[in-house]
């Protein structure tokens, strides 16, 4: 009985720690196939990978999209918005200590 109690107990503990998770972020700059729309173009911060951006937002016959940068987000990451860039973070850290 104490055994069958022990497991339980630990089978809970397990359970309990915290999970971690990561996702890719993408940086595209999107512009439409057809020029007579406005803006000619825009950047767009998503975690939809380039092929499922372009389906999802109407194909290829009606995007282009070029990829700027991508990044991966850890930690949990529930009902967050993606995280900032780490690379421009780092930028403005360096350009923080120049400045003092």
């Amino acid at each position: 009985m104490q055994i069958l109690t022990f497991n339980k107990l630990a089978l809970l503990s397990l359970l309990s720690i915290s999970a971690f998770s990561e996702y890719r972020v993408y940086q595209y700059i999107v512009s439409p196939r057809l020029q007579t729309r406005t803006p000619s173009s825009f950047t767009v911060t998503s975690t939809l990978d380039p092929r499922t951006y372009v389906t999802y937002h109407g194909g290829l016959n009606a995007l282009r999209i070029n990829l700027l940068k991508t990044w991966t987000c850890k930690g949990n990451t529930a009902g967050n918005d993606v995280c900032d860039d780490p690379v421009a973070k780092l930028m403005l850290d360096s350009t923080a200590r120049e400045l003092n």
